[in-house]
């Protein structure tokens, strides 16, 4: 159904706390051409915060996405405009995390009960920057699963001037649920986006949600023209070595754990370099599955970490966004 040169064929997605420009470092020397997704990044934050902080990254990164989290489209536009100039490839709307501090913001996915707001906001982003401006969201919020909920929500979406929507094919439960269980109660409905590509063809649609192999990912791709991963890409990130070949063609390569591990060694000593306080913990943590389902693996983990295994474990509690 897709290229396999279309840019959105396979993404790792964004998670808070996760995804920062160490960890896209990393998964970066894994694939090439997998799309990659900052935290989500308030416009708030931006606007008044450190910037430099929240979208400084790595040349090595490119392509990499900028996830923003708001719901006033002047502001919106505004942080499109600084991601832009940043020098990231695309600008993502947040639609779709259910984390009640982030209702209290008015954003993620409370937001598509708003879709008029949501095209007004993505519009605002257009007409700012030159770079694709995308949505994340879910196929629908709390009891609303009639499908004609989401298909509004993306024809109206479109008319703001959005034309990739990645969408997590659950519903998200506002009320009630942590962001932990809203990625593990609500059933996956994979039925709906393939619904959504036959109604909107003339969008690319990505479906992201619980897809854990290669075989999952080839008989989606049948459907959709994009996939993204979250947790299992994090958790078992050396399938990422297989991925270039696997979905967009590329002659099959393989690396050794270990000259992946020494190169990001000399990572975190150029960050050292650069800044005396830095800790290579901030590396090290999103390494820890390099070596999954490996015999001794549990004590490389220790290693690496410095950690218990209960410390370990705690790292692997991601929140999608």
């Amino acid at each position: 159904m897709t290229s396999q040169h279309n840019p959105w064929r396979m993404s790792v997605a964004p998670m808070m706390d996760w995804t920062d420009r160490h960890c896209r470092y990393f998964h970066r020397l894994l694939t090439k051409h997998t799309r990659l997704y900052t935290e989500m990044v308030t416009t708030g934050a931006l606007i008044h915060g450190d910037r430099p902080r929240h979208l400084d990254f790595n040349a090595e990164e490119h392509p990499v996405a900028l996830q923003l989290g708001g719901s006033e489209p002047a502001d919106l536009a505004t942080c499109a405009k600084l991601g832009e100039d940043w020098g990231y490839d695309e600008i993502n709307l947040n639609c779709g995390c259910p984390s009640e501090r982030v209702q209290r913001g008015s954003f993620g996915a409370c937001l598509m009960a708003e879709p008029k707001l949501v095209a007004d906001c993505v519009k605002a982003m257009v007409d700012a920057v030159s770079v694709p401006v995308t949505v994340k969201h879910r196929i629908g919020i709390d009891k609303h699963e009639d499908y004609a909920f989401v298909r509004d929500f993306v024809g109206t979406v479109a008319e703001g001037g959005a034309s990739v929507f990645i969408v997590h094919a659950r519903n998200a439960i506002l009320k009630g649920l942590s962001p932990k269980e809203n990625r593990e109660i609500p059933p996956l409905k994979y039925d709906v986006v393939y619904q959504l590509k036959r109604d909107f063809p003339q969008l690319t649609m990505v479906l992201n949600g619980g897809v854990t192999t290669t075989a999952e990912v080839h008989a989606h791709l049948a459907h959709v023209d994009g996939v993204m991963l979250g947790r299992e890409a994090y958790h078992n990130p050396y399938w990422l070595t297989t991925w270039d070949h696997a979905f967009f063609g590329e002659a099959p390569w393989f690396c050794e754990r270990d000259e992946i591990e020494a190169r990001m060694e000399a990572y975190i000593a150029k960050r050292q370099a650069a800044d005396s306080g830095f800790h290579a913990h901030n590396v090290r943590r999103h390494m820890v599955g390099l070596h999954k389902g490996l015999p001794g693996a549990r004590a490389w983990r220790r290693k690496i970490t410095g950690n218990t295994i209960e410390r370990v474990a705690q790292t692997l509690a991601l929140t999608e966004g």
